[in-house]
């Protein structure tokens, strides 16, 4: 089954975005704003540097047997982490789904919204 890539921002003490994937996991998560308008400009952020490989630092686990990335902005801020991978195709395959799908992603408050 196929889901419609999207970002969901929740709150827990903080406002936090999520990008889910074409197969509903999540792929990429945020930091945690003090505002939801904030969070909203974070995801616009995203959806800017998605495109641009030159963005995603790769990297792996302390002990090396895990990858993941961070996504970072035009001036080097971290703007979102990746989930942990056990190969670096993996990390690559979601890195290329971040740079499809973010870009297009519609923005959603999830179910577990709470104020």
């Amino acid at each position: 089954m196929e889901f419609i890539p999207k970002f969901q921002i929740t709150f827990n003490n903080q406002f936090n975005y999520r990008l889910k994937s074409t197969t509903g996991k999540v792929i990429l998560s945020g930091q945690g704003y003090i505002s939801q308008e904030a969070c909203r400009k974070g995801i616009e952020q995203v959806k800017a540097s998605a495109p641009y490989d030159s963005r995603y630092e790769r990297k792996n686990s302390l002990n090396n047997n895990q990858y993941y990335f961070i996504l970072r902005s035009a001036n080097g801020d971290s703007l979102g982490r990746s989930e942990m991978y056990y190969s670096h195709e993996a990390r690559e395959e979601a890195i290329d789904e971040v740079s499809r799908t973010a870009p297009f992603s519609m923005v959603e408050q999830y179910a577990d919204f709470i104020f």
